[in-house]
């Protein structure tokens, strides 16, 4: 939760400092708007999707009710229209309806586990989101008093180890700022292509998914949870051609943009090698999670850092000290029968 505080204060900053300035320098005041800010820009649209996760579970729960009294509908016309299956998924249906029952028992132990698997995942997500109030809550104490904060470890960093440790700071920040900058590009580059393609799709409230679109590219696995529904939603229309549209959209072009654009813009950011931050990223969410996409790449940038400091300093020995080698051999000076006479001899004259 500290180290989320960190981030968002770090991504904030400069909206925190043009509020400070029409503030007049109010601290307090300057901190609670910008948590009341992050609040409602953060916290209630995971409220928002989270409530109708769960209305939406509880209404297929109890439509699945329905028709293990009622037994199965006719199937609709569109599943007979579905490319390569739909024949197939016709006679199926039509044999379950004439015997509901033992197709219905043998799923339900199926789907009391995907209760169970969407239950501990819903656990998964209400734990998040109150991870994310205590970030909230604690980015008011770093919104106040954050410039202090950094001027004391920049004092730090300095006696510990002189200039190095401030271009290590530097390069910390320009990392965060990248990756963030990245994270927020990316969102905003699959909710405009989600947007368009909701749009071109006929789904309704395009406007809306998209920004949904947005707020869950935070979250891993969540852009996918608006267009397969969208989708779902056509092929329940009976729009075959523009649900497997939506579908393949959806694949190839919203969730593409988070594994391209997010490490082109943070390679290019921080002015690291692009398959640095590319192996950051990935390494860093597979073994710290969504927080490790800031993690790994700053992990690696420091280090890579590091290598160049030390190659660095070696070239500057090597330059500083040429090998012997490379020094012109002096002649010897002959003393003997070859050579000149010395003048210490004395001449027979003497």
């Amino acid at each position: 939760a500290i180290l989320w505080a960190a981030i968002l204060c770090f991504a904030t900053w400069p909206v925190h400092e043009l509020l400070l300035r029409w503030l007049r320098g109010r601290r307090n005041l300057t901190a609670g708007l910008m948590t009341v800010l992050l609040s409602l820009v953060l916290i209630l649209p995971f409220l928002i999707v989270g409530l109708t996760l769960t209305d939406n579970v509880r209404s297929a729960l109890a439509q699945f009710d329905g028709y293990r009294e009622a037994g199965i509908p006719e199937p609709p016309s569109w599943v007979e229209k579905i490319p390569l299956v739909g024949e197939k998924a016709k006679e199926y249906w039509l044999s379950f309806r004439v015997d509901a029952k033992p197709a219905l028992e043998w799923l339900k132990p199926r789907i009391q586990t995907a209760g169970l698997w969407l239950l501990s995942h819903s656990l998964d997500f209400a734990r998040g989101v109150f991870q994310l109030v205590i970030s909230v809550l604690l980015a008011f104490f770093l919104y106040r008093d954050g410039a202090d904060l950094v001027a004391r470890l920049r004092e730090g960093f300095q006696k510990i180890s002189g200039d190095y440790g401030q271009r290590l700071m530097e390069i910390v920040k320009t990392t965060v700022q990248s990756v963030v900058y990245g994270v927020i590009g990316t969102g905003l580059a699959q909710g405009l292509v989600g947007g368009i393609g909701f749009a071109i799709a006929g789904v309704p409230s395009p406007v809306v998914l998209a920004v949904l679109t947005f707020f869950l590219s935070f979250v891993p696995m969540g852009p996918p949870i608006i267009w397969i529904g969208a989708s779902i939603w056509l092929f329940a229309q009976n729009h075959i051609g523009r649900g497997i549209f939506m579908a393949v959209y959806g694949l190839l072009a919203i969730s593409s943009v988070d594994n391209v654009i997010k490490p082109i813009i943070i390679s290019r950011g921080s002015k690291l090698p692009f398959i640095v931050m590319f192996i950051g990223v990935l390494g860093g969410i597979a073994t710290f999670g969504f927080i490790g996409i800031f993690i790994g790449p700053t992990l690696l940038a420091v280090g890579f850092s590091l290598v160049q400091e030390i190659l660095g300093q070696r070239r500057l020995v090597a330059t500083s000290n040429p090998s012997p080698t490379n020094t012109p051999a002096t002649e010897p000076t002959a003393t003997g029968q070859d050579g000149p006479a010395s003048t210490s001899q004395k001449t027979p004259s003497e």
